[in-house]
């Protein structure tokens, strides 16, 4: 048994959700880690690539209010909230890197914080929804999340944000320390749930798989933006396959360092592959 249910999810959002950035700065005290970001998240399933350290966790922890932010930021045309909760109310969730359960808590429990805004009625109505859409947390319903493996409770996290039925989710690493055929049906979900109608908004570092199943990516280098377009373009172009794919690359190339030789060496179908943003 999968899961969760291949025929798609109810909850969440309509399928219009579109989220845009301008001039996104964040960062920890005085140490400023990402400057001036510029990108959307349309309809369907979009990827931020980059190395350790680039700023990817630092752009989640910003959108979800985790921690200040400058900039713009609109949600269907409406400026997101700052507060964490008021963003959940708004309609964005974040499953946050390393699952973050409360491992003392049963599956069951885990999974009603995440509606725990919504009414009681409404919570317990969701809760039946997300069991059926995640048929196998419903047999694991009472036990402790702490007892779970790293896939199965990345599939709790997954399914506790489902929970807050959002129009937008956002994937912090959720392959991070999965084993390949755990990763592949974590992909395939979260390409399931854009297909359903929320708008997914994923980091990761499993650059090829993760361009399979996007629609549209950006690789992020140094909180900074060197390289964006469409999934399958992107993953065909000079700069990700040098700096990411090991495609005639040592292992220190990175997305700007290649970027500016492709734009003396690239092809013309790579040049079209990827829309290349100098860094700030």
């Amino acid at each position: 048994m999968m899961w969760y249910r291949p025929d798609g999810f109810t909850l969440g959002g309509n399928g219009r959700a579109h989220l845009k950035v301008d001039g996104l700065a964040a960062g920890y005290g005085p140490v400023q880690v990402l400057r001036g970001l510029r990108f959307e998240a349309r309809p369907g399933l979009t990827v931020i690539l980059g190395p350790n350290g680039a700023g990817k966790t630092t752009l989640l922890r910003a959108l979800a209010g985790l921690i200040p932010r400058g900039g713009e930021v609109l949600l269907d045309g409406e400026e997101l909230p700052e507060k964490t909760h008021e963003i959940v109310r708004a309609g964005m969730a974040l499953v946050a890197e390393g699952r973050q359960l409360f491992p003392q808590m049963t599956v069951s429990e885990n999974l009603e914080l995440g509606g725990w805004l919504a009414p009681k009625a409404e919570r317990e109505r969701r809760l039946v929804q997300v069991l059926q859409d995640f048929p196998k947390l419903r047999e694991r319903a009472t036990q402790l999340a702490g007892t779970m493996s790293g896939g199965e409770q990345q599939m709790v996290a997954v399914a506790r944000a489902m929970m807050s039925a959002p129009r937008l989710l956002m994937l912090d690493e959720p392959s991070l320390g999965l084993a390949p055929r755990m990763v592949d049906e974590l992909l395939a979900m979260a390409r399931r749930i854009a297909d359903a109608g929320t708008t997914v908004l994923m980091v990761e570092q499993n650059v090829k798989k993760a361009l399979a199943v996007a629609d549209r990516g950006y690789v992020l280098e140094r909180g900074a933006l060197v390289a964006s377009g469409p999934a399958r373009l992107l993953s065909r172009s000079t700069v990700v396959r040098e700096a990411y794919l090991g495609a005639q690359a040592q292992d220190t190339t990175s997305a700007a360092d290649a970027a500016r030789r492709g734009r003396t060496q690239a092809s013309p179908t790579a040049a079209a592959a990827a829309t290349i943003v100098a860094p700030s």
